[in-house]
């Protein structure tokens, strides 16, 4: 029934300036509407719905992630936009914050002001 219908991606903020900021000029998304709910950007094809929220708890684990083909470069370039990268306990991580999980793949994690945990990843598949 789905199969063939568009996904739209869920975020909250309770600081949509700092979201607006973040999403579009640290990560280069393009900013498509302010729907006074949510800030709405154009995530490659798909809606991401930044929604507005008095109160956030952010869940620990990743919310949203992005497939790149070369990490070490992705990471290199969120650096250098001030974006800081997470260190796990018990996680092997590279001097870049990069952990090569056993299927091959290597993700770095961050953050989004509101806390929201974000990756990014180069999957072998």
């Amino acid at each position: 029934m789905l199969r063939a219908a568009p996904p739209v991606a869920f975020l909250a903020t309770a600081d949509p300036e700092r979201a607006r900021a973040f999403y579009e000029d640290t990560l280069g998304l393009a900013f498509v509407a302010d729907e006074g709910v949510a800030l709405v950007f154009d995530l490659a094809g798909t809606m991401l719905r930044v929604a507005r929220v008095e109160r956030l708890e952010p869940r620990p684990f990743t919310v949203l992630g992005w497939r790149v083909d070369d990490v070490e470069a992705a990471v290199r370039a969120l650096l250098a936009r001030g974006v800081a990268f997470e260190l796990y306990s018990g996680l092997d991580q590279d001097d870049l914050r990069i952990w090569t999980s056993p299927s091959g793949a290597r993700i770095a994690w961050f953050t989004d002001p509101d806390g929201n945990v974000l990756s990014i990843a180069q999957y072998t598949i």
